[in-house]
């Protein structure tokens, strides 16, 4: 159980949800509720630009044939992102403003997908100025957003490196959109055979452990490989950066 100053979020609960493919934007708002004198992910949830930017940054993913990248995915990032660091023993703070760089990272697709983490970074920034974000957590977050993508990033942070797990561990058939389709698109096979996905840190937080269900009728756990490979090596270098190794297992299989 993960315990705040009003209320308690179970953590299974929450894994359940994310194995349905649904959005825990709910749990967030219990997790990180708006406060006095401190701005919180709840005010960024509930800020309508970020609303806007969220959905037709989606919109827009989804002409273009991506997977979702909306509501669900950055609810999703910002938990896994807090929960990383929050497991490591990083103080309150930095876990939120992993939080708040997790649910910001992709809003910069409503622009374009080419360097999308850069166009995220400065609408993030005005969003952050809008709710009087001291600059010194501004800079944070920036750094965050800016590193969290395979081709440009790196984890130069503990934030950065959180974000960069969370996001690329969030593979699941609800991501994808046309399932009539998975047989011609990898990446939307691949997604769409994963039933479900899980980050777990050991108890002795040496270890962080993707744990991914694969419907291999559907397909092969190479073919994840042979798209996310760059995805992983990076999430290796960001447990790395966190003081801690990176694991895969697939279907109880330990393969990294």
């Amino acid at each position: 159980m993960v315990e705040t100053s009003k209320k308690m979020v179970d953590e299974e609960t929450i894994n359940d949800k994310i194995a349905e493919g649904e959005s825990i934007e709910e749990e967030l708002r219990a997790l990180f509720p708006r406060r006095e004198g401190v701005v919180s992910l709840s005010d960024f949830m509930e800020h309508e630009g970020v609303k806007l930017l969220l959905t037709r940054s989606n919109e827009v993913l989804g002409f273009l044939g991506y997977t979702e990248h909306g509501f669900r995915h950055a609810s999703i990032v910002a938990y896994r992102a807090w929960y990383i660091l929050k497991k490591l023993l990083y103080d309150d703070r930095m876990c939120e403003l992993a939080a708040i760089s997790g649910y910001l990272h992709d809003i910069g697709n409503v622009i374009n997908r080419h360097f999308h983490e850069m166009h995220s970074v400065f609408l993030a920034d005005t969003t952050m100025r809008d709710l009087g974000m001291p600059i010194n957590e501004r800079i944070e977050v920036m750094i965050a957003i800016g590193n969290h993508d395979e081709i440009t990033g790196e984890p130069v942070t503990p934030i950065g490196a959180a974000v960069i797990i969370a996001d690329k561990s969030d593979v699941h058939r609800s991501r994808v959109r046309t399932p009539q389709n998975i047989y011609e698109d990898i990446h939307d096979r691949v997604n769409y055979a994963a039933i479900d996905s899980e980050l777990e840190v050991s108890e002795k937080r040496d270890e962080i452990t993707l744990k991914i269900e694969i419907d291999t009728e559907i397909s092969k756990v190479m073919e994840y490989f042979e798209i996310f490979t760059e995805r992983m090596k990076l999430c290796r270098r960001a447990a790395h950066r966190l003081g801690i190794n990176f694991r895969i297992n697939i279907n109880d299989i330990e393969i990294l």
